[in-house]
């Protein structure tokens, strides 16, 4: 079940694209599919599709991708309306319908020192962004005394699972594990990957209990949050900036407990890394989650951090 899940997922992932496309992605085999994490197309190349050794094309015969390929893919993500799109291709990505997310490169149009919008694309990048409904329940049980839960951060390298584990905490908390409260969680999901926002609706579940900031930079979304929804959780993915770390370090004074992702590969990495000493220092954070993957399967490690 969880593979026919999972290449039903990249089969409406493909539907994004052209025929042509589409066909050339139907000479995988469904076991591909399955563990296809993104489709990319770049000009000049071949697409390819990124599993988890590597990337590969569908078939050595496979088309080239031209450049007018890639506008017609914009245009269409963009329902023939790029004007109305132009923010979010400033941010390099679109999102779609269904929770895909298509990563953009071209020529940034920069105004006021600002990127406003890309024109004559280069490469895409289509995410195939899964649900793992489930993987975080024994996890917050290891983590959780009682009905409290400390602020907790989850750690792996690029690709390792961050956010399919955050997005299914998220919703384990929002709609209460077994014998639990459900609780009010506030997402600060600032690149569009754990709810997937399209026109208002979250298109990956997070739970019947959670508020999302789509597209708002963490540190202004956790305030805002703050004042207008009165988290008991606040979720977010990727800390990556100083300002990131001292909006963190302010709403944990409020008592919201803290959830979110961070590049490493474990707490030692983590202890190295300047950036980030002031959060454990602060002691934001009292537990965390290492995700490991070991002949093909991912392992989490639950850490204390005090």
């Amino acid at each position: 079940m969880e593979q026919h899940s999972a290449v039903a997922r990249f089969r409406q992932a493909a539907e994004l694209l052209e025929g042509k496309w589409q066909r050339e992605l139907r000479r995988l085999s469904e076991e591909q599919m399955a563990r296809c994490e993104e489709i990319r197309l770049r000009a000049g190349r071949q697409m390819t599709v990124l599993l988890p050794e590597g990337e590969m094309a569908p078939d050595a015969d496979s088309p080239v991708v031209t450049h007018q390929d890639l506008e017609r893919l914009c245009d269409m993500l963009t329902a023939y309306s790029r004007y109305a799109s132009a923010d979010a291709m400033g941010r390099g990505y679109l999102q779609t319908k269904g929770g895909f997310r298509v990563g953009l490169c071209g020529t940034a149009v920069l105004r006021e020192g600002s990127v406003a919008n890309l024109r004559d694309i280069s490469s895409a990048s289509l995410r195939i962004g899964r649900e793992v409904r489930g993987v975080a329940a024994p996890v917050l049980r290891e983590m959780m005394d009682g009905d409290l839960l400390g602020g907790t951060l989850l750690l792996s390298g690029p690709g390792g699972g961050k956010t399919t584990l955050l997005r299914d905490m998220i919703r384990c908390l929002s709609d209460g594990l077994e014998g639990q409260k459900p609780m009010r969680v506030a997402l600060a999901d600032e690149r569009g990957e754990i709810a997937a926002m399209y026109q208002g609706l979250p298109q990956l579940d997070v739970g019947a209990h959670t508020d999302v900031l789509d597209g708002c930079p963490k540190a202004m979304a956790i305030p805002m949050l703050l004042r207008s929804m009165n988290p008991q959780v606040l979720a977010m993915d990727e800390i990556t900036e100083t300002e990131d770390i001292r909006a963190i370090v302010s709403a944990a004074n409020c008592g919201v407990t803290m959830l979110a992702t961070i590049h490493a590969a474990d707490v030692a990495e983590l202890q190295r890394k300047p950036l980030f000493r002031r959060l454990l220092q602060a002691k934001v954070f009292t537990k965390a989650v290492v995700i490991q993957r070991r002949e093909g399967r991912r392992h989490y490690l639950v850490e204390d951090l005090a």
